[in-house]
């Protein structure tokens, strides 16, 4: 796209979390973009191609900090070194701060594809802003990660600590993946994550499942008696079923497709004659299954209902996501295997489904009785 580069036509782009950055191209003078990202951040490159004709970008500077005409001819200084010979990436190349590096690079990736990219600001801003948020990314040591994640133990939940540990493992790959200044190794190698030994396993048995289903049919939140259901009935998870569309279902080959998981990858989800039942009872409203009679739009929040209902059954250390746990045991309780949970689920390893494989002490009995005929005892 190319436009002619004004300060108000500057001041008005905008890009949108599908695409996550832009380039707009100036059509006054051959080689200027301004980097446009879904953050808000504008920049100003010179595009060009080196000695081996590969295509390059050259930051000029922060379109906050420059007007266009003054990003022109810090462009233009830049073309006349590139025809002299001189390579721009190796003369003066600026060293990103992490700071920088998160604002300008990391973020416009992880939301050009991930739909919880926005959990990674908060952790930032909070445990890693402060420490080494002015530090180039190429001074930034193992001690210096140790620091973080040492401060960070002291108030933080262990699983909370792994989290921070992977974005930041995740950041400095990516910063020696696209070979930033001075960028060659990963400062977090060698810090392993906490072992998790306190995982939360709270499943349902059929009396308190019952119990539940009595409690939401009776909800004043009418469409609580199909969504908790569904839950139960798939183990989707519950912003996957919040925000289910019709048009998604297929009831002649018996599946529902998710179009963009927790993940940002598309699965698909077997629907029993139960789960199809079901949705043959919701009234058809709007294009969303699920959705609130009054906007006809998806529920932003259902904990209320939800909340009343459980406490009623006698369930109040339940949470929704336990409906999910419940759903994988009620399959690894019926004899399926962890594989087939996996694919249901929509793991990424079984490692991951273990956690739910919550096998009962009837069908450990049975697994252990299958060994009786091989052994006559006396």
């Amino acid at each position: 796209m190319k436009m002619k580069l004004t300060k108000k036509n500057v001041d008005a782009l905008t890009c949108s979390n599908v695409h996550g950055r832009e380039l707009i191209r100036d059509e006054q003078c051959r080689g200027l973009g301004i980097e446009v990202r879904s953050t808000g951040g504008k920049t100003y490159y010179y595009v060009y191609r080196d000695a081996n004709g590969k295509q390059r970008s050259y930051k000029l500077a922060n379109a906050a900090d420059v007007s266009p005409t003054q990003a022109r001819l810090l462009c233009e200084r830049a073309r006349a070194k590139v025809a002299m010979g001189i390579d721009l990436m190796t003369e003066d190349e600026r060293t990103l701060t992490l700071d920088e590096f998160f604002t300008e690079k990391y973020l416009p990736y992880i939301t050009s594809y991930r739909r919880s990219y926005w959990t990674d600001q908060p952790i930032y801003q909070n445990h890693v802003k402060s420490q080494l948020g002015k530090m180039p990314l190429n001074e930034i040591k193992h001690e210096h990660i140790v620091s973080v994640m040492t401060t960070a133990s002291a108030k933080l939940a262990d699983a909370t600590c792994n989290r921070l540990l992977t974005m930041l493992r995740y950041i400095f790959n990516l910063a020696v993946r696209w070979k930033m200044a001075g960028m060659t190794e990963n400062p977090t190698s060698g810090y392993q994550k906490k072992k998790l030994s306190n995982f939360r396993e709270r499943y349902l048995s059929a009396e308190e499942t019952q119990q539940l289903i009595n409690q939401v049919n009776a909800s004043p939140n009418t469409m609580l008696k199909y969504i908790v259901p569904m839950l139960l009935l798939t183990g989707a998870r519950k912003r996957e079923v919040l925000d289910a569309r019709w048009e998604d279902m297929d009831f002649q080959r018996e599946f529902w497709r998710i179009p963009s998981t927790k993940s940002g990858s598309e699965r698909h989800v077997p629907l029993s004659p139960a789960a199809i039942a079901l949705l043959r009872q919701v009234p058809k409203r709007c294009d969303y299954i699920f959705a609130n009679p009054l906007t006809l739009k998806p529920f932003n929040t259902v904990y209320y209902g939800w909340h009343a209902a459980r406490v009623k059954a006698g369930l109040e250390d339940v949470r929704m996501h336990d409906l999910r746990h419940s759903f994988a045991s009620f399959l690894v309780n019926a004899g399926c295997a962890l594989y087939e949970v996996q694919k249901i689920l929509g793991h990424s390893s079984c490692a991951m489904t273990q956690r739910y494989s919550h096998l009962s002490q009837a069908s450990l009995m049975r697994a252990v009785s299958c060994a009786e005929p091989y052994l006559e005892v006396s």
